[in-house]
């Protein structure tokens, strides 16, 4: 998907980013990588652009340009803007995107939404964390050159004259993310929808602070790695991470605001108040509340509330679960805060510790106090009963996890059939005029790559198409949808098979130990193998 990002800088010395846009720079610490003589190192891949302007005195002609206007003079005025279009890494393996299309699309792009001022394109091949997306670098001198034709997102009368500095009003910003989603859809690229809420949004910041986490991270494990210890925490996550990561599992059982409430502050210890309908989160490790709306649309009221009610219909219609995989248990499962009791014996803490094992023995006997209540609860009259239900559940999950990889392979084939049908349309034109051309030995060594893109993808489509036909791209996404939308379900079903399961194991094998019998079952190993089936 194509996102626009905008920085505006105070900077007066604009050579600066010429420099970063034609030579390596440290991601970061932001600043230029020298070779062994202190000179700089250019780019591997690049291509750039002057409109209005030459490339390699962009930075003179901005300063002449302001100093015949006596603008940009005062240091808190911003004398330059930043725009970053920046591509979806798959649409260069998926769609042929190239970085010589990509300088094209730019160039189109800057034209229509800057009109009449200096402007740098640049195109880089690599992206941040070696992500590999293709990425447009538009630079524009805060002051027009030129005196250029209003257009209808132009808000003052001035914004289109020379002289005058470039103003980013809403409808300014609404027109860009239109032409960005115009641009990507005719060229068939991946793209969401920017004119709605993120559903999560990360901001620059957050986004900086979780490279910067993970890189301190690394560094710490790598010393302790070289200590001969085991790192306890191998991932990074930023305190909004925790926040939508913690949200989103309560939500999966929640049924009512209370209960989510409930869930969220007694699992994660976080905080959630509502003021004025509005949703606000508090992260353990900070005193000030973080709302909904800084986190995405999926952490906001409407959308969880909405959750709540489907989890409470579902939840109290077990035949839903049941029905769809031919089974008779109907039985509700809500999740409880069970644990497995813990065998002294087997524990070499509790046996080094006279005081742990006292505080085993509390934690042994409010689980056993939990499990006698789960029994009485749910009806089991034997312990024969318990292994029958456990043995049923054991087979639904098996037969709801093969249902979800069934599906997941649907899916594969569709997104590898968009795929090529994608690939084979981008290129079809070029290989039209290679068929016309006169001389077809120069025309294919020229445009190599794009020819073998859309053999390879016609080969593909004709090796899997039952009629002979080139699938058609809105049916292929129609398809896409409705299996993701599948997924989506199969998804909830196993999960709660899973859980269920999981839960009726604890609760089989604190039995055993509350009866004094051996757990013949398994061993530890092929427990917890069985448990993540």
């Amino acid at each position: 998907m194509a996102i626009l990002k905008h920085i505006a800088s105070k900077n007066a010395d604009y050579s600066e980013i010429q420099n970063y846009l034609i030579f390596q720079h440290d991601e970061y610490k932001n600043k230029p990588i020298l070779d062994e003589n202190g000179r700089l190192i250019p780019r591997e891949e690049y291509y750039l652009d002057g409109i209005n302007c030459d490339p390699f005195t962009f930075d003179m002609e901005c300063k002449e340009l302001n100093a015949s206007y006596h603008k940009n003079r005062n240091y808190d005025e911003i004398k330059s803007h930043h725009y970053i279009l920046s591509f979806d890494p798959k649409d260069t393996a998926e769609r042929g995107l190239t970085g010589k299309r990509a300088q094209q699309l730019g160039l189109e792009f800057a034209k229509k939404i800057f009109p009449g001022h200096q402007t740098l394109v640049c195109t880089h091949m690599d992206g941040h964390n070696k992500s590999g997306n293709i990425h447009v670098h538009i630079v524009i001198n805060s002051l027009r050159k030129y005196d250029v034709e209003r257009q209808p997102f132009m808000e003052r009368r001035c914004d289109s004259l020379a002289g005058y500095k470039h103003h980013l009003a809403k409808d300014y910003l609404i027109q860009m993310k239109q032409s960005v989603m115009d641009i990507c859809q005719r060229e068939n690229l991946y793209q969401v929808n920017l004119l709605s809420p993120a559903e999560k949004k990360i901001t620059e910041q957050e986004y900086h602070a979780k490279r910067r986490g993970e890189k301190n991270l690394e560094k710490r494990n790598e010393q302790l790695r070289s200590e001969g210890l085991t790192p306890r925490k191998t991932e990074f996550q930023t305190q909004k991470e925790f926040l939508r990561s913690s949200i989103e599992k309560s939500a999966l059982s929640a049924r009512s605001l209370e209960e989510f409430q409930q869930i969220l502050f007694e699992k994660y210890q976080i905080k959630l108040k509502v003021s004025r309908g509005r949703f606000s989160y508090l992260h353990p490790e900070r005193s000030k509340f973080i709302t909904g709306r800084m986190l995405g649309t999926h952490y906001e009221t409407d959308y969880l509330l909405k959750q709540f009610e489907e989890n409470a219909i579902q939840q109290t219609s077990p035949a839903h679960y049941s029905t769809s995989h031919g089974n008779d248990m109907q039985i509700l499962f809500i999740k409880s805060d069970l644990h497995l009791v813990v065998n002294l014996q087997e524990c070499i803490k509790a046996q080094q510790s006279a005081a742990y094992a006292n505080k085993v023995k509390l934690s042994n006997l409010q689980e056993m106090a939990k499990t006698v209540a789960y029994i009485q609860e749910h009806g089991y009259d034997t312990r024969d009963s318990l292994e029958d239900s456990f043995a049923k559940l054991k087979n639904q999950a098996s037969s709801s996890r093969k249902e979800l990889k069934s599906i997941e392979d649907k899916l594969r084939a569709t997104n590898e059939q968009i795929h090529y049908t994608g690939q084979y349309l981008a290129n079809k034109s070029v290989y039209q005029q290679f068929c016309k051309s006169k001389n077809k030995g120069q025309f294919r060594k020229e445009h190599s790559a794009e020819i073998i893109l859309y053999e390879t993808a016609r080969k593909f489509l004709k090796e899997h198409s039952t009629d002979g036909k080139l699938p058609s791209m809105k049916l292929l996404k129609t398809e896409k949808e409705q299996l993701l939308q599948n997924k989506k379900q199969a998804q909830k079903n196993y999960h709660y098979y899973r859980d269920y399961k999981k839960e009726l194991y604890t609760v089989c094998s604190n039995v055993d130990t509350i009866l004094g019998h051996p757990h013949s079952r398994q061993n530890e190993k092929q427990k917890k193998a069985e448990i993540l089936k």
